[in-house]
């Protein structure tokens, strides 16, 4: 299962945009059945990875990578706070 999807998928639309949502957070609801505990959420090291991979996608498209980062970070603290409620409940 891949923790997270390609940096490079740009969603098109309002619909899209929701459908990648939903397919995300679906992944992250059953990630948290598997992890063992809070810092296996956080999972500091991959967020690292995530973003080195994230800021490097955007320079080869010509993006602010500050902005790159700056959204993604705020996506997976988001996620991070959602699995951590579902492992928390478990």
């Amino acid at each position: 299962m891949e923790a997270c999807p390609s940096p490079t998928y740009a969603p098109t639309s309002t619909t899209s945009t929701r459908s990648s949502s939903r397919r995300r957070q679906a992944l992250v609801e059953a990630a948290a059945a598997f992890k063992r505990d809070e810092h296996a959420v956080r999972a500091p090291d991959r967020v690292e990875q995530v973003v080195a991979a994230v800021r490097a996608k955007a320079v080869s498209a010509g993006l602010e990578p500050a902005v790159a980062e700056a959204v993604w970070r705020s996506m997976i603290a988001a996620f991070i706070e959602v699995e951590l409620d579902r492992h928390r409940r478990r």
